[in-house]
């Protein structure tokens, strides 16, 4: 099997920015899961010329694996720095897979209270979902073999690069 090709982190940027524009507004609230899509809601925030400050998300506690694969990184407090009750927002992630973490992410949304909508907004769709759970914005869609994973990195604050690895 060949190695698959990840295509340039900043062109599906770009062409996620262009899809998103017409369905946001000014008092739009996006919220980046940690940590690639902290960084990309700063991107997409910056380029979409949102007035509503960004939020984070670190949906450690909110897994529904928490127990069997403990913490994978080091916890992050969330930070949302708007009011969530009756707002429009949009959940930023990096790589969509199985949706576990979105489904993460909205059950700690609503601690925050009950927004108007929630929409989601993904660089990459991997597919391999088992929830059911879609983006409405989406760079790019991308068959890769479960024994991959896509991961994002920020190389410094204005590069991103999508970077294939072999699960262990």
């Amino acid at each position: 099997m060949t190695t698959p090709i990840l295509p340039d982190a900043e062109q599906l940027l770009a062409a996620l920015t262009t899809q998103m524009r017409p369905h946001v507004t000014p008092q739009t609230g996006l919220i980046g899961i940690v940590t690639g899509g902290v960084w990309l809601a700063a991107r997409l925030h910056r380029a979409l010329a949102l007035e509503v400050p960004y939020g984070s998300l670190d949906v450690s506690f909110y897994r529904d694996d928490f127990e069997h694969k403990g913490l994978k990184h080091k916890v992050a407090p969330s930070d949302i720095p708007f009011e969530v009750e009756g707002r429009d927002l949009i959940l930023v992630d990096d790589v969509l897979y199985t949706g576990r973490t979105i489904r993460a992410a909205m059950n700690e949304l609503f601690d925050y209270g009950r927004p108007a909508s929630i929409r989601l907004a993904t660089l990459v769709d991997r597919g391999g979902r088992e929830l059911p759970i879609a983006p409405q914005f989406v760079g790019t869609e991308l068959e890769v073999p479960a024994q991959y994973s896509i991961d994002l990195e920020q190389a410094d604050r204005d590069t991103l690069r999508l970077i294939l690895q072999t699960k262990n």
